[in-house]
C-alpha cells in the first residue's frame, strides 16, 4: 500500500509540474503567434464540424490563453444546431451542460470561468475540450479536478471528445491514471490527429 501511495503521489507531482509548465508556455505565446495558431486551429475545427454536423456542440469558456471556440459555437447555432457550456453543480460529480447563445446572460464561478446564468440543460454529441497537454495515446492533461473524465464516463453514449490546443502541448506521456479517458481526436495548428475510430472519415 505504501508503494502504491508513493507511486500515485509521484505521478500527481509529475503531472502538476507538467501542467504548470505547459500553461506557462501557452500564456507566454506572443499575441501574433497565438492569433495565427488559433486561426489555423479554428479552420481545422470548422472543417471537422462541417462533416460531423453536431446537433449540440459542447465547448469551454477560454481561460489562461486557451483557444477561443465561441466563434465555432456561434456558427453551429447559425447552421441550426445548439451549443452549451459545462458547469459544476456538485464537487466531485459529473458536470452538467447549459445552453449557450452569444447574447445569453453569463455567470462566473469561483475559478473565474463563465457559464450561462440560465437556460436548458443539454447533452452534447460533440465536445471540444481544452488540453494543457496531450500524448500519443490521446490522453489529456487538464486542470486536475477530473471533471471531464467523470462527465465522459457518465454520459451514455459519450460525446465525441475532441481535444483543442497548441502543438506546444504535445508530450510523450501525460502519465494517465486508471480513471483517465482518452480523447477521440486532438486538433492543433498542425491539423487533426485521430485516436479512435469513432470519428470515422470526418476531418482533414
Amino acid at each position: 500500500m505504501k508503494n502504491t501511495t508513493k507511486t500515485a503521489a509521484n505521478r500527481s507531482a509529475v503531472r502538476a509540474d507538467l501542467r504548470r509548465a505547459k500553461i506557462a508556455a501557452r500564456v507566454a505565446l506572443p499575441p501574433p503567434v497565438h492569433a495565427r495558431h488559433s486561426a489555423r486551429i479554428e479552420a481545422h475545427l470548422a472543417r471537422l464540424l462541417a462533416r460531423l454536423a453536431p446537433r449540440v456542440l459542447g465547448f469551454c469558456w477560454p481561460i489562461r490563453g486557451e483557444v477561443d471556440c465561441r466563434g465555432l459555437a456561434t456558427r453551429t447555432i447559425e447552421a441550426g444546431g445548439r451549443a452549451c457550456l459545462p458547469l459544476v453543480l456538485k464537487p466531485g460529480a459529473a458536470m452538467a451542460f447549459r445552453e449557450w447563445r452569444p447574447d445569453c446572460a453569463m455567470a462566473v464561478d469561483r475559478h473565474g470561468i463563465h457559464y450561462p446564468a440560465a437556460g436548458a440543460e443539454l447533452i452534447p454529441d460533440v465536445l471540444l475540450m481544452p488540453v494543457n497537454a496531450f500524448d500519443a495515446e490521446g490522453f489529456r492533461l487538464g486542470y486536475g479536478g477530473g471533471y471531464f473524465d467523470r462527465t465522459l464516463a457518465a454520459l451514455k453514449p459519450p460525446p465525441l471528445a475532441i481535444g483543442v490546443g497548441f502543438e506546444l502541448a504535445r508530450v510523450a506521456t501525460t502519465h494517465p491514471g486508471v480513471h483517465d479517458i482518452a480523447l477521440d481526436a486532438v486538433v492543433t495548428e498542425a491539423g487533426l490527429e485521430r485516436f479512435s475510430s469513432r470519428l470515422g472519415e470526418a476531418g482533414d
